[in-house]
């Protein structure tokens, strides 16, 4: 587990003001429910993450969590707390509270949940978010021969993987 630092806390406090306050005028969510996401303890998680954007943790030895009392902690990636990220930071950070609030599944239900989310853009930068952090990481390019495509990654694909596109195997080509 990552301690945040005093700068993290005061942007996760801020960040979670305003997601609970959007949360607010969603309609569908009780003053009881809202009130209790301030009780939360928020952090972050490694800045090596690059798949994981946020996750919500349960207390150890819950075997079926389902409210707000089971939440351990939610963490979301140091780098959502940044001026540009901020807004898909606020979407990641309703999505964990929706967990947080007894919706485990990523159902249909989970989805139109998220959906209410006002800022259509930022609930979709978050393929933009895993191929920064994977850039920020990556010692090796997989490129397509054919369209061109490049893939960051930290290990070599010698080969084994494809294009997704062209279906043609992918070179390594190191970054310098």
């Amino acid at each position: 587990m990552v301690k945040p630092s005093d700068e993290q806390i005061e942007k996760l406090n801020d960040l979670s003001c305003f997601v609970i306050e959007v949360m607010t005028s969603m309609g569908i969510w009780s003053k009881e429910q809202l009130t209790s996401l301030t009780k939360i303890e928020l952090g972050v998680l490694r800045r090596n993450a690059t798949q994981r954007h946020g996750v919500t943790r349960w207390k150890k030895g819950i075997s079926k969590p389902n409210n707000i009392e089971d939440v351990d902690i939610i963490d979301i990636h140091p780098e959502l707390l940044t001026q540009e990220w901020t807004p898909y930071g606020a979407w990641v950070l309703h999505h964990e509270y929706i967990h947080a609030l007894g919706y485990l599944a990523h159902d249909s239900t989970f989805r139109d949940l998220e959906k209410l989310w006002p800022s259509k853009e930022s609930s979709i930068m978050g393929s933009k978010f895993t191929e920064t952090l994977r850039k920020k990481k990556a010692k090796w390019f997989w490129k397509c021969p054919k369209c061109s495509k490049e893939y960051p990654r930290q290990k070599k694909g010698l080969g084994k993987y494809m294009c997704r596109h062209c279906r043609v195997p992918l070179k390594d080509i190191p970054i310098k």
